[in-house]
């Protein structure tokens, strides 16, 4: 969850608290409502995803789901750095209705891709696990939902800045990235008893609240904003459109956009695996019992004894919701890398600790210190940023910084799905176990129904749920996956000790050491166990930050500008 900056105003709080418009109070509602939506899915459609055919699910495999959320997170994070300046252009409204119209149909498409893929193949899709039709159709309800969001950011908060002032912006913010937090709280409660109903009113509910948002926007008039330059023609369109491509490739933004992304490839999967980790390995019954079971008395039978997931994980945004301000308070009083720096050793130590046992108390406290390492590191990024930005380039940097979590998200992604399907999955496992410890036939094993599985395993071994998974865990350690995520991490952490010193050194072999180091820790952070990945991934970035380094020496010309005012330095500071 996002953290608010420090408020920094001579004006008193409950001055600037006064002074927020209508206007201000009504676009924070509706960002809240998109959250409460947006998070609500994101905590509960990792299992649905796996879920099997039998109980109405798509039943892909860990590697079509680590592939949604690769492309997803490219979509997502990726298209705001070429269409960011649409809604300063075309207007705030005309952009989140837009967006509200984008996201309402990926949901009900994310909702209805099971039945629509089966009228589409005759129903043959309908049994087959992760049939291809199925995951085509789901996959481009998921680029809806990831196109609106990237969408919706851009014009929401555009209509929130206009609202403020130099006098009560950071407070301002202070409340947006607040309300952020609720949304993302209270999300994770509503998906979870939407799911008891049925896997679609997930979805569906989550629709019916971002629209929701058009009722609001008849409620104010187009705010007024700042006149922009306009770029003529399809040339100026081009230019636009390179100079925003080639200004990421810059390598001091570029290397610190690799290598501070190993974070974020930790930080997204406690969202994208860590819910199939806790459904597959985790007994929460004692949280349950402790927790649950006095508000609700006897609990859904759904749930069997545990507390689901999504609230165990909700953990997250309920202590960055109430502990941003002080955490970010305290980092405030550091440096900026140091405050990075112990929060990612932070955040290493608990996703490390996630695989070291089954108790669901733990799975509790992993996820609390996690959450205190992201609140440590992720917000004081920004203040980093603007510090170790060249003169001229304050607002090129503090433009595609968000980018960092893009790359994290999509690559880390793909790591999870494939250690994952071939180390953790229960089901996965369960039938390995069969095979090759029990004897069983391998064909008939493959043709079991998923639901079928673990049940056939728990009558030939003579052993109920709970001893099953004390032996798959036992044999085969699905916990790995925890382990090397937490590596990245560390990685992630030495990488920004050296790319510090090398950029406040200031020295003339700056750029080629950058290319150098990201290039190295880029082709082993996302590597995974696969080789050839690696170095393509090393290769990729390395190769993108030597084409800026040959424009800027042969055609500087064709270069973004990357000028900020000062204005803007000191709100982007702020």
């Amino acid at each position: 969850m996002p953290s608010p900056p420090a408020a920094q105003s001579d004006a008193s709080l409950r001055d600037q608290l006064t002074s927020f418009s209508r206007v201000f109070w009504i676009a924070n509602w509706m960002e809240m409502l998109e959250r409460l939506a947006y998070y609500g899915l994101r905590t509960v459609l990792p299992i649905y995803m796996v879920l099997s055919l039998e109980e109405g699910g798509p039943q892909f495999d860990h590697v079509q789901k680590g592939m949604i959320y690769a492309w997803w997170a490219a979509v997502q994070s990726g298209v705001p750095v070429f269409t960011g300046g649409y809604a300063d252009r075309y207007g705030y409204k005309i952009t989140v209705a837009i967006s509200i119209a984008i996201k309402i149909a990926g949901y009900l498409v994310m909702a209805y891709a099971v039945p629509l893929a089966a009228s589409m193949t005759d129903g043959v899709s309908a049994t087959v696990p992760g049939h291809s039709m199925t995951f085509t159709i789901f996959t481009a309800g998921a680029m809806l939902l990831a196109l609106g969001t990237a969408v919706f950011k851009p014009g929401l908060q555009g209509i929130i800045g206009t609202q403020l002032n130099k006098d009560n912006g950071s407070v301002g913010w202070s409340v947006f990235y607040q309300l952020v937090n609720v949304g993302g709280f209270l999300g994770p409660f509503l998906a979870g008893w939407m799911r008891l109903l049925a896997w679609e009113w997930v979805f569906v509910s989550c629709a019916i609240i971002v629209a929701l948002n058009y009722i609001f926007l008849f409620f104010f008039p187009e705010p007024e904003k700042e006149a922009v330059e306009q770029t003529e023609g399809f040339m100026g369109a081009l230019k636009v459109l390179w100079q925003s491509a080639i200004g990421i490739c810059e390598p001091r933004l570029m290397g610190f956009l690799v290598i501070f992304s190993g974070f974020w490839a930790m930080f997204h999967q406690l969202f994208d695996l860590l819910p199939n980790y806790i459904d597959d390995w985790i007994d929460s019954t004692m949280v349950a019992d402790a927790i649950a079971r006095p508000i609700l008395g006897e609990l859904p039978a759904e749930w069997g004894g545990n507390l689901p997931q999504e609230y165990m994980i909700n953990l997250n945004a309920g202590m960055c919701m109430l502990l941003a301000f002080i955490i970010g308070y305290l980092t405030g009083k550091v440096r900026s890398m140091t405050a990075m720096i112990s929060g990612i050793i932070v955040a290493a130590g608990a996703i490390y600790s996630l695989g070291l046992t089954t108790n669901g108390w733990f799975i509790l406290l992993a996820i609390a210190t996690f959450s205190l390492g992201e609140l440590m590191s992720s917000p004081t990024k920004m203040r980093y940023f603007n510090n170790i930005a060249p003169p001229g380039k304050k607002g090129l940097y503090l433009g595609y910084i968000n980018a960092t979590g893009g790359i994290g998200w999509a690559l880390g992604s793909v790591i999870a799905g494939s250690m994952y399907e071939e180390g953790g999955d229960k089901v996965v496992l369960a039938r390995r176990y069969m095979t090759q410890e029990l004897g069983q036939g391998a064909e008939v094993v493959e043709a079991m129904e998923k639901t079928a599985v673990l049940p056939k395993l728990m009558e030939l071994t003579s052993m109920d749920a709970a001893g099953v998974r004390e032996l798959l865990y036992t044999t085969y350690d699905p916990g790995f996956v925890w382990t090397h995520f937490a590596l990245i991490g560390l990685v992630s952490m030495i990488g920004l000790i050296i790319y510090d010193r090398i950029t406040q050194a200031k020295v003339a072999w700056e750029a080629p050491a950058l290319v150098v180091m990201t290039t190295l820790i880029a082709g082993w952070t996302y590597a995974g166990g696969d080789l050839q990945r690696g170095i393509t991934t090393g290769v990729i970035f390395g190769g993108l930050m030597l084409l800026y380094i040959i424009v800027e020496k042969m055609a500087p010309h064709l270069l973004p500008q990357g000028q900020a005012s000062e204005a803007d330095e000191s709100e982007a500071t702020a």
